[in-house]
């Protein structure tokens, strides 16, 4: 019986050996993301152990300890049966944690943190994206890591404590340890204390343990200006002047035979660097787009400012740099504060319109792109059940025909600015075009082919000679790349149609969000509303550089090099080459600077 009253030290090593088998599966699940030794996995365990597992675990007991110490007041305590509730409670939180850590780092490399609440509020995106039978198989893994947090807790614990002196003095030391233990933790731990510089990011987010990373993610202020103060004002401010200069409304190059083109956009889905070839990705994906690479004007040196669609679509239209912890489409109470391409343009008496061929309800995409003042929005409603074949929505072949024949009837008179959504570029890959056999490249390919034949059959009319098409991704895919590779933001740009004055390659480097204020400039519509926007072709664009970020992290490029930092354990993840810190601080700056003005958009 009185070894029953030690409960707590075999609830404690039971909780180390769930948080070690989850840090294996968490390997062994997503062992293709990156290569590594059995040394590595062995640091990884070690790591996490001592840096967090404890304390962490420390915490979840923190409730029994404290029953234990009332059971010494009052033993005929029914401690079990006060515990149940908790442990089932916990033993959830845990299971569900650590399988979701586990699963969604595949798509999405980082930690799991507070960002994936926003997109658990949209679970169409889930459901669209892989079939019922993973989601099922994963469904059984968590209900399997549950029961193995809860069960064994439920068993461990006495029904109630036998009270003698020897349980009084070792509930006593206990206490001390307990007390150190929790002291520690809010005061010293942190995400990066199980990060080495000897080992891949991988494996530094395989160490850090999935509660106390998810929760450790939360601000406990509902003021943005509290996030990311790396500088008192002043040094901020010295760090981050002249970096979006606001007096760019001059033009150095006019790429344009006209200022009031009409103006189509293709949004295509994910398809970033990785799939062109001029890019430096792999051969033979879009062999379209490098066919009218050499007709237009080529950017080379863009980059999409994030790695969502949410975020990447207000980049692209408001001139809005992206926020790790924030997507501004979902944020509805600031969409009117927020400027955009079709506002913009509407006032110069454009007609604004936008076609997506699924559900325009993830993450409030209907709400911004109203607010954005797209005055006409096309969806899944607008096909016919026949066509609504893919698994969201209208696949690309489909849509892109639906593109063609909304442009061919407007009027020869009419200025009109469009935007045209792909879908098909995305989990789970399922496309009815067949000529690459690994399924995701081939599901890139059928895009460029659906946007080869669209700008095919646009040339066949004679709108075509006003026409500027702007083809852009949202945001790139994590193919064969870790956000350690700052090419997964590297993105093609290219401008077509019969209003481009001379086919040429611009090597500036430039950003999603400098889109609007680019493009503005070209149509001689004044851009002084985009404060994040940089007219790229402006005399006063004299320091050229990129700043990117995912929810882990930010990358910040210039002619010196880059460097990503990662903002969970505020240390840097590479530098090429390192430098004296200079590209960190600017990137700090920004990401500051950023936060601050969240709160003026409320």
């Amino acid at each position: 019986m009185r070894k029953q009253n030690h409960f707590l030290e075999y609830l404690f090593c039971h909780l180390l050996i769930v948080f070690f088998i989850g840090r294996l599966a968490f390997v062994a699940y997503n062992n293709h993301i990156d290569s590594f030794t059995l040394g590595d996995v062995l640091h990884a365990c070690w790591s996490g152990f001592l840096s967090h597992d404890i304390f962490i675990v420390a915490l979840l007991l923190a409730f029994p300890w404290l029953m234990g110490l009332c059971a010494l007041r009052w033993p005929s305590l029914p401690l079990r049966r006060i515990l149940i509730p908790y442990y089932v409670l916990m033993g959830f939180c845990v299971g569900v944690l650590i399988s979701a850590d586990t699963v969604m780092y595949e798509f999405w490399q980082f930690k799991l943190n507070a960002v994936v609440l926003s997109y658990a509020a949209s679970p169409e995106g889930t459901t669209n994206s892989v079939s019922m039978g993973f989601l099922a198989i994963r469904a059984v893994g968590c209900l399997a890591m549950i029961l193995l947090s809860t069960i064994p807790c439920i068993l461990l614990t006495p029904k109630k404590l036998r009270i003698d002196g020897v349980t009084r003095i070792w509930f006593r030391n206990i206490s001390i340890i307990w007390t150190f233990l929790l002291v520690v933790l809010f005061t010293f731990v942190r995400v990066g204390d199980v990060y080495s510089n000897r080992v891949s990011l991988f494996i530094n987010h395989a160490a850090v343990n999935p509660v106390f990373g998810f929760f450790s993610s939360f601000s406990l202020s509902d003021e943005y200006t509290d996030e990311f103060n790396y500088f008192d004002e002043n040094e901020r401010a010295e760090s981050f002047t002249g970096l979006y200069p606001r007096d760019t409304e001059d033009l150095l190059d006019t790429l344009l035979t006209t200022q009031r083109p009409n103006v189509l956009i293709v949004l295509m889905e994910s398809f970033g660097g990785k799939f062109i070839k001029e890019l430096g990705g792999v051969p033979n994906v879009s062999p379209n787009i490098s066919h009218l690479i050499p007709e237009g004007v080529f950017w080379d040196n863009y980059y999409s400012n994030s790695f969502r669609t949410d975020r990447g679509t207000v980049s692209a239209y408001s001139g809005y740099i992206s926020y790790p912890t924030v997507t501004l489409m979902k944020e509805i109470e600031m969409h009117a504060s927020l400027p955009s391409l079709a506002h913009s343009l509407a006032q110069q008496g454009y007609h604004t319109s936008y076609l997506y061929a699924g559900e325009m309800t993830n993450m409030n995409k209907r709400d911004y792109l109203l607010n954005a003042d797209f005055q006409t929005l096309y969806d899944y409603t607008i096909f016919s059940q026949d066509e609504l074949t893919g698994s969201w929505g209208a696949d690309d072949d489909v849509s892109a025909r639906k593109a063609f024949q909304l442009i061919a009837q407007k009027d020869s008179i009419e200025k009109w600015f469009m935007t045209y959504q792909t879908l098909s570029s995305h989990e789970p890959w399922v496309v009815p075009y067949h000529r690459l056999e690994d399924e995701k490249l081939n599901a890139f390919a059928f895009t460029d082919h659906c946007v080869g034949e669209l700008i095919d059959s646009l040339k066949t009319l004679p709108l075509w000679d006003n026409l500027l098409v702007i083809l852009i991704p949202d945001h790139g895919f994590l193919y064969e790349q870790t956000y350690e590779d700052p090419e997964f933001f590297h993105s093609p740009m290219l401008w077509l149609g019969g209003v481009i004055r001379k086919s040429t390659c611009i090597h500036t480097l430039m950003n999603q969000s400098d889109l609007p204020a680019t493009l503005l400039s070209q149509m001689g519509i004044s851009h002084e509303e985009y404060c994040w926007s940089r007219n790229v072709l402006s005399k006063n664009y004299t320091y050229p550089f990129v700043y990117c970020n995912f929810p882990a992290g930010i990358m910040f490029k210039d002619s010196t090099g880059v460097s990503i930092f990662d903002i969970s354990a505020n240390e840097p993840i590479r530098e090429i080459p390192a430098d004296d810190g200079d590209r960190i601080r600017k990137a700090q700056a920004i990401l500051q600077t950023s936060y601050d003005k969240l709160d003026e958009l409320r």
